[in-house]
């Protein structure tokens, strides 16, 4: 009843945009492969050209899909290692640099999604939500806090782990394979809470990066990652 009602709250295009994922996912298309034309996709769906452009339009400019003028729309070759943030592990970063990592969980628990949070996910109101706060520290010093929601239908064993010896990235690059992800970076002043986690002054600036991944068409976790900005810079290259 509850997924019956979601679809239809659903707008359209993003039931085709999903559509579309979940067949790149199930491996119906694969990197390289053409699409159904929007021309099949509007008799398939029975929309407008415009609604099912703007599914494609966006899946483009979300470099899932490539178009090639004159011949069609692809899979794109995905090129998350690429882009100037990794999707990986934080743990592996500390590593990488010869440096120890460790995390304090602050809190795990099922709850149920928000009205923003459930828009966010693509669920309806009230659905269940996982919750984890975790703390990473790089040689004792506390470098990131990482809260996390994450989508139950993707990863269903989120609540059993042990977030002292996997990070929550580690366990979802594994339940959850990813097919895509958006991010942003913005500097903002931290909350007290937060500001305690790092043990930083609520006036210094912090670098926080919001993430949302992608795994079988559906959205499986939103993360907002806090990261004091004089211990802490982003940097990446491009192929």
């Amino acid at each position: 009843m509850d997924d019956h009602n979601t679809q239809e709250n659903t707008p359209i295009f993003q039931r085709i945009k999903d559509f579309l994922l979940a067949g790149i996912a199930a491996g119906r298309w694969k990197e390289g492969d053409v699409i159904p034309s929007e021309q099949a996709l509007v008799k398939q769906f029975g929309v407008s050209r415009m609604t099912v452009n703007r599914a494609v339009r966006e899946l483009t400019s979300e470099q899932v899909l490539t178009r090639r003028q004159g011949s069609g729309t692809y899979v794109a070759q995905q090129k998350y290692q690429a882009t100037l943030l990794e999707i990986k592990s934080i743990a592996d970063e500390v590593r990488a640099r010869g440096h120890i990592h460790r995390s304090s969980l602050q809190l795990l628990e099922r709850t149920k999604a928000s009205d923003l949070l459930a828009k966010q996910f693509g669920l309806a109101p009230e659905q269940p939500l996982f919750h984890s706060l975790i703390v990473h520290f790089e040689n004792g010093v506390p470098i990131q806090v990482e809260d996390r929601w994450v989508n139950p239908q993707c990863a269903p064993d989120y609540m059993t782990q042990d977030f002292s010896s996997i990070t929550p990235n580690e366990y979802l690059m594994a339940a959850a394979p990813l097919q895509g992800a958006t991010y942003s970076i913005e500097a903002l002043s931290a909350p007290r809470d937060i500001a305690e986690m790092l043990a930083i002054d609520t006036k210094q600036a912090c670098l926080v990066l919001r993430r949302q991944t992608r795994s079988g068409g559906k959205i499986a976790s939103i993360a907002t990652m806090w990261h004091p900005g004089h211990r802490y810079q982003f940097a990446g290259s491009f192929a």
